[in-house]
Protein backbone atom coordinates (compact mmCIF):
# COMPACT_ATOMS: atom_id res chain seq x y z
CA UNK A 1 0.00 0.00 0.00
CA UNK A 2 1.36 3.59 -0.85
CA UNK A 3 1.91 6.26 1.70
CA UNK A 4 -0.22 8.36 -0.52
CA UNK A 5 -3.59 6.21 0.66
CA UNK A 6 -2.54 7.03 4.27
CA UNK A 7 -1.52 10.32 4.11
CA UNK A 8 -2.63 13.46 1.77
CA UNK A 9 -0.68 16.52 2.38
CA UNK A 10 -2.13 19.66 0.57
CA UNK A 11 -0.03 22.70 0.47
CA UNK A 12 -0.97 25.96 -0.62
CA UNK A 13 0.77 29.26 -0.85
CA UNK A 14 -0.17 32.16 0.89
CA UNK A 15 -1.17 35.05 -0.79
CA UNK A 16 -0.78 37.95 1.88
CA UNK A 17 1.69 40.12 1.39
CA UNK A 18 5.55 38.71 0.49
CA UNK A 19 5.10 35.94 2.60
CA UNK A 20 6.52 32.60 1.28
CA UNK A 21 5.20 30.47 3.92
CA UNK A 22 3.18 27.22 3.21
CA UNK A 23 0.58 25.92 4.94
CA UNK A 24 -0.25 22.11 4.91
CA UNK A 25 -3.28 20.57 5.86
CA UNK A 26 -2.75 16.66 6.71
CA UNK A 27 -5.31 14.19 6.21
CA UNK A 28 -4.62 10.69 8.51
CA UNK A 29 -6.04 7.03 7.75
CA UNK A 30 -8.71 6.83 10.72
CA UNK A 31 -8.68 3.36 10.69
CA UNK A 32 -6.42 1.53 13.57
CA UNK A 33 -5.65 -1.10 11.01
CA UNK A 34 -5.19 -0.65 7.21
CA UNK A 35 -7.12 -2.34 5.30
CA UNK A 36 -5.09 -3.90 1.73
CA UNK A 37 -7.86 -5.25 -0.96
CA UNK A 38 -8.39 -9.26 -2.02
CA UNK A 39 -11.07 -11.00 -3.12
CA UNK A 40 -11.97 -13.82 -1.00
CA UNK A 41 -14.54 -16.39 -0.70
CA UNK A 42 -16.14 -16.61 2.27
CA UNK A 43 -18.67 -18.79 4.68
CA UNK A 44 -20.67 -17.29 6.87
CA UNK A 45 -23.69 -17.86 9.33
CA UNK A 46 -25.53 -16.65 12.16
CA UNK A 47 -23.60 -17.36 15.26
CA UNK A 48 -26.64 -19.52 16.33
CA UNK A 49 -27.45 -21.29 13.18
CA UNK A 50 -25.94 -24.38 11.48
CA UNK A 51 -27.34 -23.00 7.80
CA UNK A 52 -23.99 -21.77 5.86
CA UNK A 53 -23.98 -19.05 3.08
CA UNK A 54 -21.68 -18.08 0.86
CA UNK A 55 -20.21 -14.40 0.17
CA UNK A 56 -17.10 -12.27 -0.98
CA UNK A 57 -14.42 -10.62 1.13
CA UNK A 58 -13.45 -7.54 -0.66
CA UNK A 59 -10.35 -6.18 1.61
CA UNK A 60 -9.40 -6.96 5.13
CA UNK A 61 -7.14 -6.34 7.99
CA UNK A 62 -6.57 -7.02 11.36
CA UNK A 63 -9.69 -5.04 12.99
CA UNK A 64 -12.26 -6.10 10.21
CA UNK A 65 -13.29 -6.88 6.57
CA UNK A 66 -15.52 -5.88 3.57
CA UNK A 67 -17.82 -8.45 2.53
CA UNK A 68 -20.86 -8.81 -0.48
CA UNK A 69 -23.28 -11.13 1.63
CA UNK A 70 -26.35 -12.08 -0.50
CA UNK A 71 -28.74 -11.69 1.91
CA UNK A 72 -30.05 -8.24 4.32
CA UNK A 73 -29.01 -8.22 7.78
CA UNK A 74 -28.79 -6.02 10.76
CA UNK A 75 -26.19 -3.86 12.24
CA UNK A 76 -25.08 -5.55 15.78
CA UNK A 77 -25.41 -9.17 14.26
CA UNK A 78 -22.93 -11.47 14.89
CA UNK A 79 -21.73 -14.12 12.30
CA UNK A 80 -19.18 -17.44 12.20
CA UNK A 81 -17.20 -16.27 9.66
CA UNK A 82 -14.46 -18.50 7.90
CA UNK A 83 -12.34 -16.92 5.31
CA UNK A 84 -10.97 -18.93 2.41
CA UNK A 85 -7.68 -18.58 0.67
CA UNK A 86 -4.89 -20.58 -0.92
CA UNK A 87 -1.59 -20.74 0.43
CA UNK A 88 0.44 -23.24 -2.34
CA UNK A 89 -1.44 -25.98 -3.57
CA UNK A 90 -3.56 -26.00 0.27
CA UNK A 91 -6.95 -24.96 1.02
CA UNK A 92 -6.59 -23.02 3.74
CA UNK A 93 -9.14 -20.90 6.16
CA UNK A 94 -9.14 -18.27 9.00
CA UNK A 95 -12.04 -18.61 11.36
CA UNK A 96 -13.65 -16.01 13.47
CA UNK A 97 -16.68 -14.84 15.07
CA UNK A 98 -17.78 -11.10 13.23
CA UNK A 99 -20.08 -8.19 14.05
CA UNK A 100 -21.32 -6.16 11.35
CA UNK A 101 -20.80 -2.51 13.01
CA UNK A 102 -22.29 -0.91 9.18
CA UNK A 103 -24.12 -1.74 5.80
CA UNK A 104 -23.89 0.70 2.59
CA UNK A 105 -27.45 1.11 1.92
CA UNK A 106 -26.47 3.02 -0.99
CA UNK A 107 -24.77 0.04 -2.45
CA UNK A 108 -28.10 -1.90 -2.36
CA UNK A 109 -30.27 0.81 -3.86
CA UNK A 110 -27.59 1.23 -6.96
CA UNK A 111 -25.95 -2.76 -7.83
CA UNK A 112 -28.42 -4.35 -5.32
CA UNK A 113 -25.50 -5.99 -3.60
CA UNK A 114 -25.55 -5.96 0.22
CA UNK A 115 -22.24 -4.17 1.56
CA UNK A 116 -21.18 -4.56 5.37
CA UNK A 117 -18.24 -3.64 7.34
CA UNK A 118 -17.41 -6.31 9.87
CA UNK A 119 -15.55 -6.26 12.61
CA UNK A 120 -13.62 -9.20 14.43
CA UNK A 121 -14.40 -10.11 18.09
CA UNK A 122 -12.63 -12.88 18.43
CA UNK A 123 -10.73 -16.33 16.35
CA UNK A 124 -10.31 -19.73 16.87
CA UNK A 125 -7.20 -20.60 17.92
CA UNK A 126 -4.26 -19.52 16.13
CA UNK A 127 -6.37 -18.00 13.25
CA UNK A 128 -5.15 -14.25 14.16
CA UNK A 129 -1.74 -15.73 13.45
CA UNK A 130 -2.64 -17.12 10.03
CA UNK A 131 -4.73 -13.96 9.17
CA UNK A 132 -1.50 -11.72 10.26
CA UNK A 133 0.90 -13.99 7.61
CA UNK A 134 -1.93 -13.48 5.31
CA UNK A 135 -2.16 -9.86 5.42
CA UNK A 136 1.56 -9.63 4.99
CA UNK A 137 2.13 -11.85 2.06
CA UNK A 138 -0.61 -9.91 0.20
CA UNK A 139 0.68 -6.66 1.21
CA UNK A 140 3.85 -7.60 0.44
CA UNK A 141 2.21 -8.72 -3.34
CA UNK A 142 0.85 -5.15 -3.53
CA UNK A 143 3.80 -3.15 -2.92
CA UNK A 144 5.99 -4.88 -5.90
Amino acid sequence: MSLRKYLTTVRRKRGEGNSKSKEGVSVVERRKHPRISVELPLDYSLVDSKEKHGGMAANISEGGLLVHLPEALNIGTLLKTEILFVKGLELNSIKAITQIVWYDLAAKEVSGENRYGLEFQSFIEGDLDKLKRLLKEVGETYSQ
